[in-house]
C-alpha cells in the first residue's frame, strides 16, 4: 500500500474548492477546518458534548460551522450539499442506524453529489494497540457492510491506503482514545501498564514522538 496522509488524500481525492460539506461526526472540527483552507463551506455535525466542546473553543473559521446532530437525522435541507464526508466516523454511529445514515448522505446531496467515507482497516499497527480498549473489529465490518447495502447511494470507487499515525506521547495517545468514547477512559486507565507496553512495542521511536502504521479505506459514493 502507498504511504499517504489522510489530510492530503480527502483534497488530492475531492474538489472542495467553492463547495459545500457536510462533515458527519466531525469531532473536534479539524477536518472541516482543513477543507475550509481548500475553499469548502462546511457544515460540521457532531454529537458528543465534549467534542463539541473543543470544536467551538478552536479558533474559529468563516467558512465553518458546527452544530450538535445526528448521521442518522442530519440537520440539514434536502439536496443542496456537493459533499458528505465521514471520516473514521461512520462505525461510530449505531449498528441499527448506519444504513438511515447513508441515506440521510444521499437526502443532503444534489443529484450527482458524492460521499466521502474514510474508515480505518481493523489492522495494523495502531489497530493492536487501542484493540484493548475497544475492539472495533466488528462495527468496522459492519460499516463497510452498511456501505455495500445502500440502495440510495452508488458505489463509485474504492481505494486503500496506509496512513502513518503520530503521536507526541502516551498521555496523547490516551486522550485520541477517550475522546471518540469517554466511556473508554475507565478501561484505558485499568489497563495502562499494558497499553503504554503495548504503545512502546508497536511504535517507531521519532525525534517529535512515536508513529504507527494504520491501514486506511476510502469508499466514494454518488447519489443515485
Amino acid at each position: 500500500m502507498d504511504r499517504r496522509k489522510n489530510a492530503d488524500v480527502i483534497v488530492e481525492t475531492l474538489a472542495v474548492d467553492g463547495k459545500h460539506v457536510i462533515d458527519v461526526g466531525c469531532g473536534d472540527g479539524h477536518m472541516a477546518r482543513h477543507l475550509a483552507k481548500f475553499g469548502a463551506r462546511v457544515l460540521g455535525v457532531e454529537c458528543s458534548p465534549y467534542q463539541l466542546s473543543k470544536a467551538r473553543a478552536a479558533e474559529p473559521v468563516a467558512a465553518v460551522e458546527i452544530v450538535e446532530g445526528v448521521g442518522q437525522a442530519l440537520p440539514a435541507p434536502s439536496g443542496e450539499a456537493d459533499f458528505v464526508v465521514f471520516f473514521n466516523s461512520l462505525h461510530h454511529v449505531p449498528a441499527a442506524v448506519m444504513g438511515k445514515a447513508l441515506e440521510e448522505a444521499a437526502r443532503v446531496l444534489r443529484p450527482g453529489g458524492v460521499v466521502y467515507v474514510s474508515e480505518p482497516i481493523a489492522e495494523g499497527k495502531f489497530f493492536e494497540i487501542c484493540r484493548p480498549v475497544d475492539d472495533e473489529t466488528e462495527v468496522r465490518a459492519q460499516a463497510y457492510r452498511a456501505l455495500q447495502s445502500c440502495a440510495a447511494l452508488r458505489p463509485q470507487q474504492e481505494f486503500r491506503y496506509l496512513h502513518t499515525v503520530q503521536m507526541r506521547t502516551f498521555d496523547a495517545f490516551r486522550e485520541r482514545i477517550i475522546s471518540a468514547n469517554s466511556e473508554r477512559a475507565e478501561r484505558f486507565d485499568g489497563m495502562r501498564d499494558e497499553l503504554r507496553a503495548l504503545f512502546e512495542r508497536n511504535g517507531r521511536r521519532t525525534e517529535t514522538g512515536w508513529d504507527f502504521d494504520q491501514p486506511m479505506r476510502v469508499n466514494l459514493l454518488e447519489k443515485a
